[in-house]
């Protein structure tokens, strides 16, 4: 599964650039995820870009209380047509999804180094620190420590390859 993630910038949540390249970017994903699906309703396109917009832009994955009841009221929607949208385009379900986000937004912190490991659950979502490794675990098929370690040699070899050419 591929994830839009826009380069972050601090911005404002509502930025209208933004949410245009989104949904731009969504309309493509839409068209690949929902080729072959059969009749697909228009309500499932609004979903699908309303969930990105709220994951994407506004960061409620952050939210550790984050539910499919609050997602879908954000959405306007109703929590049987949420999960058959992410369950059926997103392929998985609502917590997975969530966790991938809190997982790569986790990267993100780790290789920027703009947060402890000691903070890092609370920083991305989760709920406890156990919950926060074992779905980092899952997701890249190693702890944090050993991805941020493995990071920073990635990186001391890309910079020293640099220096030397």
């Amino acid at each position: 599964m591929e994830y839009l993630f826009l380069k972050r910038k601090k911005t404002t949540t509502d930025s209208v650039r933004q949410k245009t390249l989104l949904y731009k970017a969504a309309e493509r994903r839409w068209k690949e995820v929902s080729v072959g699906e059969g009749e697909v309703r228009k309500a499932d396109s609004d979903i699908y870009k309303g969930i990105l917009y709220q994951l994407e832009i506004r960061l409620v994955f952050l939210d550790a209380s984050l539910s499919l009841r609050k997602l879908s009221e954000m959405l306007d929607t109703n929590q049987t047509y949420l999960s058959n949208v992410v369950n059926r385009y997103f392929g998985c379900n609502l917590k997975e999804l969530v966790n991938t986000y809190r997982v790569q937004y986790a990267k993100e912190l780790l290789v920027s180094g703009r947060c402890t490991l000691k903070d890092l659950p609370e920083s991305c979502g989760f709920a406890s620190k156990s919950a926060f490794y074992a779905a980092f675990c899952k997701v890249e098929g190693m702890p944090p420590l050993s991805f941020r370690r493995r990071e920073g040699k990635e990186r001391t070899a890309w910079k020293t390859d640099e220096v030397t050419s």
